[in-house]
C-alpha cells in the first residue's frame, strides 16, 4: 500500500466515523466546545474537509482534478465560518431565508467534495488499469 493510499484510507475512515456518529445521533455531538460550537458542527466541518482532502491526496499535481479538488477543499474549509455567519450563532439555528441559502451552500460543498472524490477514485483506478496493461 502506498503512502497516498494509506492517507486516503485514514481520511475516508474518519469521514465514515463522522457519518456514523451523525446517523446514530450520538449524544456527544451536542457537547459544546469553546465559544459554544457544538462538537457535531465541528465534526461535520472536519468531515467535509477530510472528504475533500482525500481527492487532493489522490490527484496528480498540476491536473484539472487537483485544481477542482483544491477548490472543493477551500469550500469545505469555509463551510463552518460561512454557516456561522449566515446563522448568526455557532449552533447553526437559522431563521428566515438564510436557512435556504445555507442549505444550497451546504449541498454544493458536499456535492463538490463527493464529485471530486469520485473523479479521483476513477482516475486512480484508470491509472492502475493502464499501468497493469503496460507491464
Amino acid at each position: 500500500m502506498t503512502k497516498k493510499s494509506l492517507i486516503a484510507l485514514v481520511l475516508v475512515a474518519f469521514v465514515v466515523l463522522v457519518v456514523l456518529s451523525l446517523v446514530r445521533g450520538a449524544p456527544y455531538l451536542e457537547t459544546p466546545l469553546v465559544g459554544g460550537l457544538p462538537l457535531g458542527n465541528g465534526l461535520v466541518a472536519l468531515g467535509l474537509c477530510a472528504l475533500s482532502s482525500t481527492a487532493v491526496v489522490l490527484s496528480v499535481r498540476g491536473s484539472a482534478l487537483r485544481a477542482a479538488s483544491l477548490v472543493s477543499l477551500v469550500g469545505a474549509t469555509l463551510w463552518l465560518p460561512i454557516s456561522v455567519a449566515l446563522a448568526g450563532n455557532p449552533q447553526l439555528n437559522f431563521s428566515g431565508g438564510r436557512g435556504s441559502v445555507w442549505l444550497v451552500f451546504s449541498v454544493a460543498v458536499f456535492a463538490a467534495a463527493c464529485f471530486t472524490l469520485l473523479w479521483a477514485l476513477g482516475a486512480a483506478a484508470l491509472a492502475k488499469i493502464r499501468g497493469a496493461g503496460a507491464a
